[in-house]
């Protein structure tokens, strides 16, 4: 396949995976919609569904779904082993809502995929909190509905379950390293800031998609699982040092969101990056400017970043790190097929949004 092949191919897997959501939509709703008790809820729940699963990039969930084609012969691709793969695809997606709405809360967001946030929206508010619960719970009935006779139900089930604790155990650090309205530039260490990374992210971006494939294709060894992870962490590292960066440096009309990392005190890579590089007199200025909401103080922020050349720091750290993750996969992708990892590579790296 050349380049242009390819492209069309996954473009029409994207395709494929967003026409299956009203299928989505209609397993998690149809049987109560009408229910006189319930539907009332059931039709909140369908609103949720549709705001705050659909607008993203879909790539977590089309993982699952390109990993299962390249595990899976093609022989036993058959219609319901794929409808299979869509549905926990989505399953991703809707765990991803679950902790995008909730931490959207969290920071005071304003926007998210280049739409107002679901709690800012009018008449929504904190009720959003249950409106997450809600998107969290769908998970496991999607599961039931659509996997519970296969042999790995159990295995997805426990990787989900996992992947959510280790997601909020990252943003419980992420949470007490930056207390809003406590600037403490001594937590602002790149040790903590991989800590918070790896659980916050990595784990649920990287390597719960391409390990629920694994389940799903019949691969449950623990060094197969224990390789891939190894990998697919790295990247998940990169991926949001690569947030961490846009939050700031990217185009919120690209993005789809206005970055508020400076305001929220976040323990970002380029807050560690600056402090690293720092003279007494950088570091006082970021002392009085950082984690505070006034423009005035952010743009000083921003302004002592590019007076340290952050950008062409990140610039040199995206090389570095491509160069690094094409080793890993030389080193650990076996028995899997290296086109997986190299396919997400290709995702990620350069990416503006």
């Amino acid at each position: 396949m050349n380049g242009d092949q390819k492209l069309d191919a996954y473009a029409q897997e994207r395709q494929d995976f967003i026409q299956h959501f009203s299928q989505i939509v209609k397993v998690l709703t149809e049987e109560d919609i009408g229910h006189p008790e319930i539907g009332d809820a059931i039709t909140r729940l369908k609103e949720v569904l549709e705001y705050n699963a659909i607008g993203g990039k879909y790539n977590r969930g089309l993982t699952v779904v390109i990993t299962f084609r390249e595990l899976v012969e093609p022989g036993k691709q058959d219609p319901d082993s794929l409808q299979r793969a869509l549905t926990v695809g989505w399953c991703v997606e809707l765990l991803q809502a679950f902790f995008l709405v909730s931490d959207d809360i969290m920071d005071s967001s304003l926007t998210r995929r280049g739409q107002t946030c679901w709690y800012q929206k009018p008449g929504i508010g904190l009720d959003a909190i249950n409106d997450a619960f809600l998107l969290e719970s769908s998970i496991y009935r999607l599961l039931k509905l659509y996997c519970r006779e296969q042999p790995y139900y159990l295995d997805l089930i426990e990787l989900f379950l996992q992947s959510s604790y280790q997601t909020e155990i990252g943003q419980t650090l992420d949470l007490i390293t930056a207390p809003q309205g406590n600037v403490d530039l001594g937590r602002f260490t790149e040790r903590r800031y991989k800590s918070i990374v790896k659980y916050k992210t990595a784990f649920y971006s990287f390597y719960l998609p391409v390990a629920a494939a694994m389940y799903m294709a019949g691969i449950d060894g623990e060094k197969e699982h224990a390789h891939a992870k190894k990998i697919l962490l790295e990247m998940g590292e990169f991926f949001q040092i690569q947030d961490d960066y846009l939050d700031l440096f990217g185009d919120p009309s690209v993005t789809g969101k206005i970055g508020t990392d400076i305001q929220d005190n976040k323990c970002s890579w380029l807050v560690v990056q600056c402090l690293q590089r720092a003279s007494p007199e950088q570091r006082q200025i970021l002392q009085e400017n950082y984690g505070q909401k006034e423009a005035e103080k952010v743009a000083r922020v921003k302004a002592l970043y590019e007076e340290m050349n952050l950008s062409a720091v990140y610039m040199q750290y995206e090389e570095d790190s491509y160069n690094h993750i094409m080793g890993l996969i030389e080193q650990y992708a076996a028995p899997l097929p290296p086109a997986i990892f190299l396919g997400l590579a290709q995702k990620i790296y350069k990416r503006k949004k």
